[in-house]
């Protein structure tokens, strides 16, 4: 495609991405609630989101293995219509089973790893954090528009009917993956590995994790997961904490997830980019991990919801920041036609986070309160930032 072309696909990608958001969001904003109109407490909610995170943590390398044989229009529609059948089930959930059931379409739903895959495969190698970021221009959307629909839906006609609209959302992001983005957006399309004969089955793990050998991406991986372990405890109990320690209602909780969004907006609108252009990308690891140390302390001393909406700034920010630059530098390590794949298992740090998060986060809830996740992600991303600058974390401030 010609630089054009490649534009209008990655604006429409955009779209896609946001749309998608706000239905994941929309369906944030209506679980919880229905799952405690249905009896669970917060130790079955956490076993609730160990389901989805066990599930996405299965579906995500292969997604991504899927999306570099079959182009990314295929694992895009694949993740949408995933979504219409993940919506469908919460319409007439009416037991804790039903609850369950609904989140085996899960397994499927990669709709930011599909997107971040068409951006990657048409953005240049040196804009590609940049591309990436705006990426979460999206997600800040789709959270404010998400949050906003699923807790005034929710609240003034159930949340049945706040399901059934995401159901209708999801199938018209499937109508746009389907009409604008083309079969094959790579222009190396066969791996390195399957011209030396090696398989080209989606279920190959010897493809997926020899990735892991590249320079480079051992490291990075292990630091995405262990600082990344803190956060995502406190987010996959985040739900929890807005009900029970904040006090807020369906509605209330759907407007500080939309002041999520406005930060991250802005965030990854005006100063991701400039930062990715200015500053190498190990030195804003370096940042954004020192920063997230900083914000656990804070979190373990706030003690309303007021002083956590000051709180929120610094933490959207070390959260894009690290986020967009991991991805970013573990795309870099592979070759474009594995960039599916490598972004596939980055989704599946994620979702190994919401795996364990549930569990430790319900235990640490229960026996020493929220102050107890704060003081975890201050340790750790300490740890993590010492462990950078003795191995060469730090660099050249500028680019030369």
């Amino acid at each position: 495609m010609d630089p054009a072309a490649k534009q209008k696909v990655i604006y429409i990608t955009y779209l896609i991405a946001a749309l998608e958001i706000t239905w994941m969001f929309l369906q944030f904003s209506i679980t919880p609630y229905l799952a405690r109109r249905l009896g669970f407490d917060t130790i079955w909610f956490g076993y609730l989101q160990t389901t989805v995170g066990v599930i996405q943590l299965l579906g995500g390398p292969i997604y991504g293995r899927f999306a570099d044989i079959f182009g990314a229009r295929a694992a895009l529609s694949v993740s949408c219509g995933a979504s219409v059948f993940y919506f469908l089930p919460l319409t007439v959930a009416d037991s804790p089973f039903m609850l369950f059931v609904h989140k085996l379409p899960a397994v499927f739903m990669h709709a930011l790893p599909g997107a971040q895959m068409v951006v990657a495969d048409l953005s240049e190698k040196e804009k590609r954090a940049e591309a990436l970021g705006k990426l979460g221009l999206c997600f800040g959307i789709g959270m404010i528009a998400g949050s906003s629909l699923g807790g005034t839906l929710s609240t003034r006609f159930g949340e049945r009917f706040a399901a059934s609209f995401g159901a209708v959302g999801s199938f018209v992001s499937l109508m746009l993956v389907l009409n604008f983005i083309p079969k094959q957006t790579k222009t190396q399309t066969t791996p390195e590995s399957d011209e030396k004969g090696s398989s080209k089955s989606v279920f190959n793990m010897g493809e997926i994790t020899r990735l892991m050998k590249f320079p480079g991406v051992a490291k990075t991986f292990t630091v995405k997961i262990i600082s990344g372990l803190p956060t995502g405890i406190f987010q996959v109990m985040f739900s929890i904490i807005a009900m029970n320690f904040f006090q807020l209602k369906a509605e209330q909780n759907g407007y500080l997830m939309a002041y999520f969004g406005i930060v991250q907006m802005v965030i990854q609108g005006a100063v991701i980019g400039r930062l990715t252009s200015s500053f190498s990308e190990n030195s804003l690891l370096l940042l954004s991990v020192g920063v997230s140390s900083l914000v656990g302390l804070a979190q373990a001393l706030m003690t309303n919801v007021f002083q956590f909406c000051f709180i929120v700034i610094p933490m959207m920010f070390s959260l894009s920041v690290f986020n967009v630059i991991t991805d970013s530098m573990l795309t870099k390590s592979v070759s474009p036609a594995d960039t599916g794949t490598m972004l596939g298992l980055c989704a599946s740090v994620q979702s190994l986070l919401r795996t364990v998060g549930p569990t430790i986060g319900g235990f640490l809830y229960e026996t020493y309160g929220v102050p107890s996740f704060g003081y975890i992600q201050c340790v750790i991303n300490a740890a993590v930032f010492g462990l950078l600058l003795t191995t060469g974390g730090r660099s050249q401030t500028h680019r030369p």
